[in-house]
């Protein structure tokens, strides 16, 4: 029997380097249920759609370097059925018999009744966005989020009109709050998109209507096996599911973290740890997966990366370090009592080593002020 990952993404992917490089030397499969081998998302809605990056480059590794590890990739096979009594999982392909079982299927858009709208996931939905673009429709974006946004700024660099329709007050408000999502939407507005917040899409129509709504956690597989899911597969501290010879990584596992509790994370550092992770438990480890989360997003001249995880009620507890109007900012989320929970910087790139450094730490609330400077280390020298 092997050690099977199902999945073609970079959970997998990572999955499979680090059962090799932790030495295992028995069977490795991994089915995808794509045509392409795994690959890196986070350029498809950032380099690949401004052109500076083709969608062929996004490899995780070539062909090559899975031969040589002897991992047996298995594209355009998606998985049908897990017999967990048998411990098969069935294909249309044929079955495929596991001794640990890696469940790392990824998510899928949310839907919209919209004719003729596109999405935005794969490597092929990116290209043909891409061509899209180069023929300057007028882009109707529906959704403010992180999807919609980094479209939305590859698109006016493509010379496209653009309106983007947010239900919300403000974009990424239930992400970053009021104040911080404010200013994505003047940085949009700075760069001759019209932002409609509080709107919602009700036929409007455009050359080309993008939805970008947020994403569902492929469960189907998991939920068929009898496996317990809810909003994601529930994997424990270890990222095992409710049977311990399955585990679930990247976008679909809810997981139960030591510190924060049950969350699910859809980011690309995300995959690659919570891959690893998951191999080296599926070789007998039992250590809890206990990383921050973190992301990053690039649109025009911003460049910005997140760490942490903060609870709703305290997405406007918020202190600004620097200048956020003319994002060059650090933003820090605390819980009140002076414990960091949050840490986003704008432009900062010397900033997000000490960002790991105080998330989860305490600090005098006396310290946690606006200021115009961005003195990090000092925060970080006051931690207890």
């Amino acid at each position: 029997m092997a050690m099977v990952v199902v999945g073609g993404g970079l959970a997998g992917a990572s999955a499979v380097e680090e059962l090799r490089e932790q030495g295992y030397d028995g069977d490795v499969v991994l089915l995808g249920a794509e045509r392409h081998l795994p690959y890196h998302r986070p350029p498809l809605s950032k380099e690949v759609l401004l052109g500076t990056e083709a969608a062929d480059s996004t490899d995780v590794h070539d062909a090559q370097w899975y031969a040589d590890r002897h991992v047996e990739v298995r594209t355009a096979t998606p998985a049908r059925r897990i017999d967990r009594r048998r411990r098969v999982l069935e294909t249309e392909a044929g079955a495929v018999p596991y001794e640990r079982l890696l469940l790392a299927t990824g998510s899928e858009p949310r839907r919209l009744a919209v004719a003729g709208a596109v999405h935005l996931r794969t490597r092929d939905d990116a290209r043909a966005l891409r061509a899209a673009l180069l023929e300057r429709p007028r882009l109707l974006v529906v959704g403010g989020g992180w999807i919609g946004l980094e479209v939305t700024a590859a698109a006016r660099a493509a010379g496209c009109e653009v309106t983007v329709l947010e239900p919300q007050a403000q974009p990424l408000l239930g992400v970053l709050g009021e104040r911080v999502g404010a200013a994505f939407a003047d940085l949009h507005r700075d760069h001759g998109v019209d932002l409609r917040l509080g709107t919602a899409y009700d036929g409007q129509e455009a050359d080309l209507v993008l939805v970008a709504v947020g994403a569902v956690p492929r469960v189907d597989l998991a939920a068929d096996a009898g496996l317990e899911v809810d909003n994601g597969v529930l994997v424990d501290a270890t990222l095992r599911s409710s049977d311990p010879l399955v585990l679930a990584a990247g976008d679909i596992a809810a997981h139960d973290h030591p510190t924060l509790g049950r969350l699910r994370v859809e980011h690309w550092d995300n995959a690659i740890e919570q891959g690893r992770a998951a191999a080296r438990v599926m070789l007998g480890g039992s250590e809890p997966y206990d990383r921050t989360p973190y992301f990053f997003t690039d649109q025009y001249d911003l460049g910005a990366e997140y760490v942490g995880h903060v609870p709703r009620e305290h997405r406007d507890d918020v202190v600004v370090l620097g200048a956020l109007a003319a994002r060059q900012a650090v933003v820090l989320w605390h819980d009140g009592a002076g414990r960091v929970l949050g840490g986003l910087h704008l432009n900062e790139w010397d900033a997000v080593d000490d960002l790991r450094a105080l998330v989860g730490r305490t600090v005098d609330p006396a310290l946690l002020v606006d200021s115009p400077e961005v003195d990090l280390a000092q925060l970080v020298r006051r931690t207890r």
